[in-house]
């Protein structure tokens, strides 16, 4: 059992210099958990509902002291005193307190940041690296355990084809990093309607070969771009924001820089189009033109066929474009991955959706749009029940939190997204893989 002594919230800082929230979470023997939430840029409509301060000036009207408030007075109360004999049953009882299908009342960002903040102290209670409390924690609940509010009905019971169990972690971190070196769209002040342009060297033996293979591309890009005087300063999410245009100019520089770095063969490119920042009345505003649905499709085909290097693709649609995404899956569902973003936000009900639709093959995870560790996990488990593949994802407004390195490990997840090899905000995450790393090749020797 853990029991909960005391809950602080505060206001800090994200890495854009917008305020986010922070909770401590304290259990007996004064252990402390502490988790720092981010935010998103491109922000899909169906996630849980971040609380800002929209009726004040202060900080440009995104102070988060109401979602403070409710940490120090809501939910301290109602969590202070109690004893908790699992993660889910301390989100199932935050869920309950805010009541609502998105978290409108409380907060997302506040229930997210009492989420994560108990998962570190119940972690360190249970003296187990977090990546090994989140893998053993949700292995084998029996259904009454599972996530019950009115909203939700997930059985995280069955575990067949669920790597939750600590005897089934791999012996070394398996991730791999999707690198963001080139930022577009709502990252950057460039003219790029793609948002994000990524490396992943799914070539590298280990952790630590990938980050030295990012570290040497993103060296020759930034010597590439000097010499071609298009500009070094770079966007939200640490990557390169040139002064190109065109999506065909962006790739043929990212090739350029992977081949002069010697390793043609052991890197892939991965795309964010986050299409619906530029879709209007079934349309998309894209490089100067109005597009439909089929002309888009026709656009990824030739680019998949004109950079085999392209293995993934994420957003290719808005979130409402169904016929959209339909087609695509049915063209291209078979030679690239079809990344939903906007499409799922990490929540069952929408993912079920998409399954009865069809579309996609791989669903991206952030653990604020919906907002507990619980409902991650449902979200993840969801997809990797219906083959599925699960990438861990950062937000472009980031902290130094560290936490979905560990959730990474703790799934077996194939890939994560945390930005470039670049900014501290998102080398933290890299740093803490590279830990976790060394942790289990020591335990595993």
């Amino acid at each position: 059992m853990f029991k909960i002594k005391k809950i602080i919230g505060r206001q800090v800082f994200d890495a854009r210099g917008n305020p986010t929230v922070e909770a401590d979470v304290f259990i007996e023997d004064n252990i402390m958990g502490r988790s720092t939430v981010p935010s998103g840029t491109s922000v899909g409509q169906y996630e849980a509902f971040e609380l800002r301060d929209v009726f004040s000036e202060a900080y440009g009207k995104k102070g988060v002291s109401k979602a403070v408030y409710n940490i120090n007075t809501i939910i301290s109360d109602a969590l202070v005193g109690c004893n908790f004999s699992n993660q889910i049953e301390l989100d199932n009882t935050l869920l309950k307190i805010d009541g609502s299908y998105n978290k409108a009342n409380l907060g997302a960002n506040a229930i997210l940041a009492v989420s994560l903040a108990s998962a570190k102290a119940f972690a360190k209670k249970v003296n187990k690296p977090l990546f090994q409390y989140i893998a053993q924690e949700f292995s084998n609940y029996e259904q009454k355990n599972n996530i019950n509010n009115k909203y939700i009905q997930i059985d995280l019971s069955d575990n067949k084809n669920f790597m939750l169990d600590n005897t089934d972690l791999e012996s070394r971190v398996i991730t791999t990093p999707m690198f963001n070196i080139i930022n577009g769209g709502q990252h950057a002040d460039n003219m790029l309607d793609i948002q994000e342009f990524m490396i992943v060297p799914v070539g590298g033996k280990d952790i630590t070969e990938k980050l030295k293979m990012a570290n040497e591309i993103t060296n020759s890009l930034k010597q590439i771009l000097i010499n071609k005087e298009l500009g070094v300063n770079v966007g939200d999410e640490g990557g390169f924001a040139p002064r190109i245009q065109k999506t065909n100019q962006a790739l043929d520089i990212l090739k350029e820089a992977i081949k002069s770095a010697g390793y043609n063969d052991k890197v892939r490119i991965a795309i964010d189009v986050a299409a619906s920042e530029f879709w209007k009345n079934k349309k998309y505003s894209f490089e100067g033109e109005e597009l439909d649905s089929i002309e888009m499709i026709d656009f990824y085909c030739f680019l998949i066929e004109k950079y085999p290097e392209i293995m993934s693709i994420e957003d290719p649609f808005a979130d409402q474009d169904i016929i959209g995404w339909q087609l695509a899956t049915k063209a291209l569902g078979n030679k690239v991955l079809l990344v939903g973003d906007d499409l799922f936000v990490t929540n069952v009900n929408k993912i079920y959706e998409g399954l009865e639709y069809k579309i996609g093959n791989s669903i991206l995870i952030k653990p604020n749009q919906i907002g507990t560790l619980s409902e991650t996990i449902a979200a993840i488990q969801m997809a990797y029940n219906n083959k599925y593949i699960p990438i861990i994802s950062h937000r472009s407004g980031e902290t130094e939190d560290t936490t979905i390195a560990h959730l990474a490990v703790a799934v077996s997840a194939l890939y994560i997204k945390t930005g470039a090899l670049c900014r501290g905000e998102r080398v933290a995450k890299y740093n803490e893989l590279l830990r976790i790393d060394e942790y289990l090749s020591i335990q595993n020797k």
